[in-house]
């Protein structure tokens, strides 16, 4: 009974609560652990270096990908299962907040096999595409084949976590989160480089050693849903599939997928042609676009609990109060990306040198960082409202910005390099200019009534 009273008083206090004070604690413990996250990429990243510049050439190839299914399974589906629970239980809908967490596990087993066939199928003609040749292939493939063979765990544990933050639930989450990462970093530092008993896999040790921390945090997410009290549970009596809730869930999760694959997209045709300047700055670039990747779950953090928020208050059709919120929001994600872009820009060694000492690698690395790191504000007010959209049933807008940001950056990329035969840097400009942009037309369109027309 104390555990219902609480899931009740947190409802009350999302619908009726002073905002600031309630989104820095519910997305306190998402940042954070996030944050400490971050460290699992640092880490593999470092480990990868101990091996070569190959195997770190070969990692940047495809870290993107990882990220496609990170974002697909968390932010995208993911953030469409919280929101549709959100509103679920801002509408006092147990009922049906309870069937939406089996539709949702559907949902992941249909992204699962999604991401299997197409890297099973393309998976060489996408690396090469990338650039990926002779040993940088293979480095990529061993790793790439091990990830998705057991991606599985990554999209059960993402959208069950989604669930806990579609109830406003996030310290629990958060804790299997910190958890996870004090079993992945250890484990992939002995299964890449051999210590003591492990054995060497090199570069697949990391995608082992992911696999095993969500399978992990899989089965920990399970056991408060089916045999605790939180405000919607994993019932077998819950399980009547109905079309009506798979569209409640696609409605937003369909529309916000072409978001993560128009950014990856962008970052592999940008990867693409960074290629063709040689490994050292393919390297470069890979170490540089990764922290901006790092920001990703972040400013995620704090976009978990804006889908919640404004997913409740929507629900219990308080519009303006939804509002108020994203906005909030928006001004925390851009002020803590722009410190980090700022420092990056400043300081951009502190970052790549963690991860490799060669010269080439460093002066690649740190143009990107200069030209890229001073807009990063922009990323984090735009993904924001991202997610905060999501909560509002509607992404029409941020994924419209996010084919703008591709177009400027990919488009205008392609002609400076491949027609004007420009350098490096106008690759790196041409990506900050598209980032700006990103940031700047999912801004306005809120601003101009997008949620509006939503409750209308």
């Amino acid at each position: 009974m104390m555990a219902v009273a609480r899931s009740r008083n947190l409802t009350e206090e999302m619908l009726e609560g002073p905002i600031p004070p309630l989104l820095v604690r519910l997305a306190s413990p998402n940042v954070l652990a996030f944050f400490i996250q971050s460290s699992v990429s640092i880490a593999e990243g470092w480990y990868v270096g101990k091996l070569g510049t190959v195997s770190l050439a070969g990692l940047a190839l495809v870290f993107p990908l990882l990220m496609l299914m990170q974002m697909m399974s968390g932010g995208a589906l993911g953030g469409a299962v919280a929101s549709a629970v959100a509103r679920a239980v801002g509408k006092r809908s147990v009922d049906r907040g309870e069937a939406l967490i089996w539709h949702g596990l559907v949902l992941a087993l249909a992204g699962t096999a999604l991401f299997g066939l197409a890297y099973f199928g393309f998976g060489d003609a996408i690396l090469r595409l990338l650039g990926g040749r002779g040993q940088i292939l293979v480095e990529a493939r061993s790793y790439a084949t091990v990830l998705f063979s057991g991606c599985v765990m990554i999209w059960v544990a993402n959208t069950l976590a989604s669930v806990y933050r579609g109830m406003g639930a996030m310290k629990y989450p958060a804790a299997l989160m910190v958890l996870g990462v004090g079993l992945q970093v250890p484990l992939s530092g002995a299964l890449i480089l051999g210590w003591g008993p492990f054995p060497h896999l090199g570069i697949a040790g990391a995608a082992v050693s992911a696999i095993t921390s969500a399978t992990l945090i899989s089965v920990l997410l399970l056991g408060p849903l089916v045999f605790g009290n939180p405000s919607v549970k994993l019932r077998l009596g819950a399980m009547r599939f109905q079309a009506a809730l798979f569209k409640d869930i696609l409605r937003v999760g369909l529309l916000a997928s072409v978001s993560p694959f128009l950014s990856v997209f962008t970052v592999l045709c940008i990867t693409s042609l960074v290629s063709r300047f040689g490994p050292a700055a393919l390297a470069g670039y890979g170490i540089g676009a990764r922290l901006e990747f790092l920001l990703i779950p972040l400013i995620f953090g704090i976009g978990a609990a804006l889908t919640a928020m404004v997913g409740m208050n929507m629900g219990a059709g308080n519009l303006n109060r939804a509002l108020r919120i994203g906005w909030t929001g928006a001004a925390a994600a851009g002020l803590l990306s722009g410190i980090i872009g700022l420092g990056v820009a400043v300081w951009p060694d502190g970052w790549i040198g963690l991860f490799s000492k060669d010269p080439a690698v460093l002066a690649a690395g740190a143009s990107y960082l200069r030209i890229v790191g001073a807009v990063y504000l922009f990323q984090g007010v735009g993904l924001s409202l991202y997610f905060a959209s999501q909560g509002a049933g509607t992404v029409l807008w941020p994924v419209s910005a996010g084919v703008l940001r591709m177009l400027v950056t990919v488009g205008g990329a392609s002609v400076a390099v491949r027609m004007l035969g420009m350098g490096l840097s106008s690759i790196f400009i041409l990506t900050a200019a598209g980032m700006a942009l990103y940031g700047v037309v999912t801004a306005l369109s809120i601003l101009l009534g997008a949620w509006r027309k939503v409750r209308a």
